[in-house]
């Protein structure tokens, strides 16, 4: 994979930053096991179970920019502490949500949740960037972000062991039971939740502490305030516009796919819980698959030209999903799952390219974009349900999402300098 760091210092940090992202993989990949859990446990409809993916991604939109301030203030290394930390402490939030089976009361723990992945994220990205050359940035992260990919393997096979119980119940049969069965069906299987993350919350503490006695080469500003007029400067950078709109929407496919991955194999493959959720461990090994391949693949094909073929190809296969039937449909999210791997580390990486003094500012931006996570899924499972509950057709969403990041692989991603265009508009 030919990734060399300039001094031996950027190993112990670049094999942490790694860690990071498969904890922030997990987290979001145990996502697509509670919507379908959650919707069970607490007698959701599909709009309501993605408040799930709202809960998590509204944060990144609302912290991202005190998520930059904070880092150009303080640093990275006090950053990751205080993103893990606040990530434990939405995890062990899930105990009293559970007790109480209270929905309001799992979507703030998933929110503050998502507060600490915010500034986790914003973090390493950036950090990742510029552990080593430059000229190795874009492959650096995809190399951090395959083990992303890994937590999209190892997620669904916790949460299918240990959360989804497999005993499901038509309403009709809900209906049917006595009062006492019916809440004790539901309190067990709210209660499943509990240990998988007191243990994640225990974990997380455990890596701050290791983070605070490891010592993290610093990535020094001049400036230590952040002004808010820094964030729009990074804005009139064309590119990292284009990369702020193609990350809103490369993010919302990513959770419309995974959040209703398990109903749709359910009803376009006809398989129950337990065996939906294996397969979404499949679609996590093709995606870590895909990470690991992309990462070798930049060695001969330039960013932006493997960004657009891996776009084609997901058109391709979300129009398969969409119009096919039994194991079919799950052999296309599968293999979308392989060619949505780069998109997130090549659009940060291209979007945050030659701007630098305003990296942080720019990386903020674009972790600000996840707020896509939380607005398209919403809009997907609204449309499901007005269409009486038709999974399949709800796949148009991330087919849409695909096609404006092709755009962006294809032309957005060019940097375009204000002096190097002249009154006509032409460079």
């Amino acid at each position: 994979m030919a990734i060399r760091f300039t001094s031996k210092k950027y190993l112990v940090p670049f094999l942490l930053i790694i860690s990071l992202f498969f904890l922030w993989g997990l987290a979001h990949n145990l996502n697509a096991i509670l919507i379908p859990h959650l919707k069970k446990a607490c007698e959701l409809n599909n709009r309501q179970s993605t408040l799930i993916d709202t809960a998590v991604f509204l944060a990144y939109f609302l912290m991202a920019i005190p998520a930059g301030i904070f880092l150009k203030r303080w640093g990275y290394k006090r950053g990751i502490i205080t993103g893990l930390i606040i990530f434990a402490l939405g995890a062990f939030l899930f105990v009293p949500a559970a007790n109480t089976r209270i929905y309001e009361v799992f979507l703030i723990a998933l929110f503050i949740i998502g507060c600490g992945l915010t500034v986790l994220e914003t973090a390493a990205n950036p950090y990742a960037t510029v552990l080593g050359e430059p000229e190795g940035a874009t492959k650096r992260l995809n190399l951090a972000a395959s083990f992303n990919g890994l937590a999209a393997i190892v997620a669904p096979i916790i949460g299918t062991n240990f959360i989804l119980s497999g005993t499901e119940f038509t309403k009709s049969e809900l209906a049917a039971m006595p009062s006492a069965d019916k809440l004790s069906y539901l309190n067990e299987e709210a209660s499943a939740v509990i240990w998988p993350f007191i243990i994640l919350g225990i974990i997380l503490l455990l890596f701050a502490l290791v983070t605070w006695f490891i010592k993290l080469p610093e990535v020094k500003d001049e400036v230590k305030k952040t002004k808010l007029s820094e964030f729009w400067g990074a804005l009139k950078k064309k590119h990292l516009r284009w990369a702020v709109i193609a990350q809103f929407f490369y993010v919302g496919a990513q959770v419309c796919i995974t959040s209703f991955f398990i109903n749709m194999a359910k009803q376009g493959g006809g398989m129950d819980e337990k065996t939906a959720g294996f397969y979404l461990s499949i679609y996590g090994l093709l995606f870590m698959g895909g990470r690991f391949a992309g990462t070798f693949f930049l060695n001969y094909i330039a960013a932006p030209r493997l960004l657009s073929m891996y776009s084609i190809i997901a058109i391709a296969l979300s129009f398969a999903a969409i119009f096919g039937d039994g194991a079919y449909v799950i052999y296309s999210l599968g293999a979308i799952g392989f060619f949505m791997s780069i998109m997130f580390p090549t659009i940060f990486s291209l979007g945050v390219k030659n701007l630098g003094e305003q990296l942080k500012a720019g990386s903020s931006l674009l972790v600000m974009s996840i707020v896509g996570g939380a607005v398209l899924p919403y809009l997907m499972g609204t449309f499901i349900d007005l269409n009486n509950n038709d999974v399949q057709i709800g796949y148009f969403v991330p087919l849409f999402c695909f096609i404006i990041i092709l755009i962006f692989a294809v032309t957005g991603y060019k940097i375009r300098e204000n002096n190097l265009i002249n009154k006509n508009g032409i460079v």
